[in-house]
């Protein structure tokens, strides 16, 4: 079979939750024990650290593979979903896995999965850690896709869990209320294995707490011991002054990340690095090396990204509340005449609480992300209407885009996001 012929069986067979939603989301692992034990167990082969929670894990998830490689350990990333290319999921070293690799991994895998009918996410889940063991990674950062006690990727036993922060999303299979969105979280908490909490909130920190009691794991508020302060930026790095307990620990750390938010992520990662084992040798200066150079060595797209000047196009995949709340403020900080946004969500955002976040000076340029999931344009744009955000509907996100580049003088600023599949057909 062809590359494409793979991926279209795939899309085909499969249930993929980014594409039709609930109806693809498993509620156990039973179906990925039966994959990796089918391999033999592949994930047991390789050193983990597994990164969950609500916004900011993709960010975490490539600077500490950026701190890994520039250390000089071979080190796979699996983070989902993807943009462009189904092989962004699974990188070693900022390499995408082979075509001829998921090629060979979908005929080989087909008797098991005829049997099994798992989900387009378990399969995936399942060729990274095959694919991991295969080529003998030393170590690999595992992003949580949904969740985290019921997640796939939740099978693994890792030498450090993460989690950035909690916020209100996929309420429809975490729950409704902070605390309970934070107990699914904090289902990757392993027995004796350290864990990073990034933000401290008075709702989701007393369960944490009592899960870590419970599972006997040492844990670590970053945002307790660690502040990033952010000094300086331009178009390609963000400088800050970083104090640990109060004292200067990293003077003008320089970061391969744009946006003043990018302070919770790297407080995360520099807590999750003075919990990693001493025999991996992370100093200062590997991770001034893996921060500084980090869009080089992950290959990392998608978050805060500019793809062109005058006018200035950044495409981000903020897609929840708390997301949109720290893109928006950062975006109102960028000089500009006006602001133009071409945006797109998926079924399940609650517009009342979304639209607000929204500035509303802004024009607009509204389109469906061309997924099953998507939302009608016309109905995005009636309901920002009702809140004060006035806009057209276009018959695509690259239509949208055309447009708002037609429209905008060369001092004006463009903002593509809403979704990450928004940024999937233009970047």
């Amino acid at each position: 079979m062809l590359y494409q012929q793979v991926l279209d069986y795939l899309y085909a067979q499969l249930p993929m939750y980014h594409r039709i939603g609930g109806a693809a989301f498993k509620k156990d692992l039973t179906n990925t024990h039966a994959l990796l034990d089918f391999l033999g167990n592949p994930q047991q082969k390789f050193s983990t650290i597994h990164v969950g929670g609500t916004n900011g894990k993709g960010s975490t998830s490539h600077m500490l593979s950026a701190i890994l490689q520039a250390k000089g350990l071979k080190t796979g990333l699996y983070v989902s979903p993807h943009y462009r290319d189904f092989r962004e999921r699974i990188k070693v070293n900022g390499q995408y896995i082979s075509r001829k690799y998921v090629i060979d991994f979908v005929e080989k895998m087909k008797p098991i999965i005829a049997e099994v009918q798992p989900s387009f996410f378990e399969l995936t889940v399942a060729m990274a850690f095959d694919y991991f063991a295969k080529v003998k990674v030393e170590a690999a950062v595992i992003e949580v896709g949904l969740g985290g006690r019921l997640d796939s990727t939740n099978v693994i036993r890792p030498e450090l869990s993460v989690i950035t922060n909690i916020s209100f999303d996929h309420m429809q299979f975490l729950g409704e209320t902070l605390p309970e969105i934070a107990s699914e979280k904090a289902g990757i908490i392993k027995t004796n294995v350290p864990v990073v909490i990034g933000e401290t909130h008075p709702e989701s920190a007393p369960v944490f707490l009592a899960k870590a009691q419970e599972e006997h794991a040492p844990i670590q508020f970053a945002d307790q011991h660690y502040r990033a302060k952010l000094i300086g930026e331009d178009l390609y790095h963000t400088e800050f002054d970083v104090y640990q307990n109060e004292q200067l620990r990293y003077p003008a750390l320089r970061c391969n990340l744009h946006g003043d938010y990018q302070v919770f992520n790297l407080q995360t990662v520099l807590q999750a690095v003075d919990c990693l084992p001493a025999a991996w040798g992370i100093d200062e200066k590997v991770i001034r090396t893996g921060l500084l150079d980090l869009k080089h060595l992950t290959r990392f797209m998608g978050r805060w990204q500019l793809l062109a000047q005058h006018p200035s196009i950044i495409a981000d995949s903020a897609h929840n509340e708390a997301g949109l709340a720290l893109a928006m403020n950062q975006l109102q900080k960028i000089p500009h005449r006006q602001l133009h946004l071409v945006i797109g969500v998926v079924k399940d955002k609650d517009l009342q609480k979304m639209i607000p976040l929204l500035p509303i000076d802004g024009i607009y340029y509204f389109a469906k992300p061309d997924i099953p999931r998507g939302l009608e344009a016309t109905i995005l744009q009636k309901a920002a209407a009702e809140q004060g955000r006035k806009g057209k509907a276009y018959t695509s996100v690259k239509n949208a885009l055309k447009a708002a580049r037609r429209k905008a003088q060369p001092e004006d600023v463009i903002y593509v996001g809403g979704s990450i599949f928004v940024l999937a057909e233009i970047i």
